[in-house]
């Protein structure tokens, strides 16, 4: 089973907003049940889609500067950035195929 990768507040900015490929945030925390339901979704598309875009995750209770700058109130909460921008933002947990059909653009 793939983890995906961990980014911290020091790395968020090199791993996220300045990648080459789009890259999908989960906000987190160890401590959500929707979370924890969520983490085999995403490694699904992380380990499907490795060509295309990038999966990592941010635990709001140890990065809370990237947490506040992105005004996480609700977990888990999927964003997706491309070229240094939000372009798509999903709360909660959803199956594979909604966010495959979320992120389809990325995707192709």
């Amino acid at each position: 089973m793939v983890t995906n990768k961990e980014v911290t507040d020091a790395s968020f900015d090199a791993e996220v907003l300045k990648s080459a490929k789009p890259v999908v945030v989960e906000f987190w925390a160890d401590w959500s049940g929707p979370c924890t339901r969520l983490a085999p979704v995403l490694e699904q598309l992380a380990v499907e889609y490795a060509d295309k875009i990038d999966v990592v995750k941010v635990n709001v209770d140890k990065n809370p500067e990237t947490a506040a700058a992105f005004r996480i109130s609700s977990i888990p909460s999927v964003f997706l950035f491309k070229d240094g921008e939000r372009r798509i933002s999903v709360i909660g947990v959803g199956a594979k195929r909604y966010f495959e059909v979320e992120f389809a653009e990325y995707l192709r």
